[in-house]
């Protein structure tokens, strides 16, 4: 591959850690500091291999249940929500635990247990086994909500007799595929109760907004992110929906196929990162391009974000 070779690398602004993921990294750092390694933290505190392979060498302990964890260490919550019986369990053992959920997973928790109060039969539109949806099915009585999965779930799906419907979201979709299922809903369903805002986040949305308008004439898109990670794997259907023909998801530059690269002969690649994934990443595959191209590099700003959340008042 010639050093020669001009190529643009179109890079979407917003990209990256949002406010909640933001939160979450800095209470593990934060509650390391405060009580000494180790701290546990109940599955990964947000999907990216290189935030958990960080926070581990500083001292973190990612177990999958509250078993692991002694009596005597701190832990926390990961940002996608926990059921309520994991609380309740940590409670019964006098854990002490930090709760790093996204404020906005925490938004949909409290809105479905509002609907169950009113009598409401609760459908979550989601991905199954996501800990996202685990945990927000976890809110409520087994049996008191459904996971509508996609336009055919909701064609299908037949309410509890007597029962009035509301509808949820997981915070990571699609915002073009939530739209199609919701549209089905509300036209089964004209009464059902809907979210008073959107529940899918404001960073996945303009993710997904920036990533339509970077993907549309480009030959390449890179999604730098997790393969776990939900609003990254949504940015790669995104772009090729928008026009991008290849489009692939990437932990960091080591994944990338240059031989591949080759055979498309790109002049315009496109860049993002999920809502997980560290900026060091994205810059490493940005140097990646330098070494083999003569690169441009144009960043493509949709829209600017200033929210953040705040840390519990113990670790501030």
């Amino acid at each position: 591959m010639s050093q020669e070779k001009p190529l643009t690398l179109r890079m979407a602004a917003p990209r990256g850690f949002c406010a909640g993921v933001d939160r979450a990294i800095e209470m593990v750092e934060r509650a390391i500091e405060r009580y000494g390694a180790p701290v546990y933290v109940r599955h990964e505190i947000v999907h990216n291999e290189t935030v958990v392979t960080r926070l581990r060498a500083l001292g973190a302990v990612f177990v999958d249940e509250l078993a692991d964890v002694p009596d005597d260490r701190p832990v926390l919550f990961s940002a996608h929500g926990v059921p309520k019986a994991v609380p309740q369990e940590a409670e019964r053992r006098n854990l002490h635990y930090l709760d790093a959920t996204c404020p906005l997973v925490s938004k949909v928790h409290i809105e479905t247990e509002r609907h169950h109060r009113r009598g409401a039969h609760v459908l979550l539109i989601g991905h199954a086994g996501h800990p996202e949806v685990e945990g927000t099915m976890g809110q409520l009585p087994k049996g008191a909500m459904t996971l509508i999965e996609d336009v055919k779930d909701a064609e299908t799906f037949e309410p509890p007799a007597g029962k009035q419907l509301a509808y949820v979201t997981q915070t990571t979709l699609s915002v073009d595929d939530t739209k199609e299922i919701v549209a089905v809903l509300q036209r089964r369903f004209p009464d059902i109760w809907i979210p008073h805002k959107d529940d899918i986040c404001y960073a996945t949305t303009n993710r997904q907004e920036a990533v339509k308008v970077i993907a549309e004439d480009a030959d390449l898109l890179f999604v730098v992110g997790s393969p776990t990670s939900s609003n990254s794997l949504r940015l790669v259907e995104v772009g090729q929906r928008a026009g991008c023909p290849v489009g692939q998801l990437i932990e960091n530059v080591d994944a990338i196929d240059w031989d591949m690269v080759a055979r498309l002969a790109p002049r315009v690649v496109a860049l993002t990162a999920g809502a997980s994934a560290p900026e060091s990443a994205v810059q490493g595959v940005v140097e990646g391009f330098r070494q083999r191209f003569d690169l441009t590099v144009e960043e493509v700003t949709t829209t600017r974000e200033n929210v953040e959340f705040k840390l519990p008042r113990e670790l501030v």
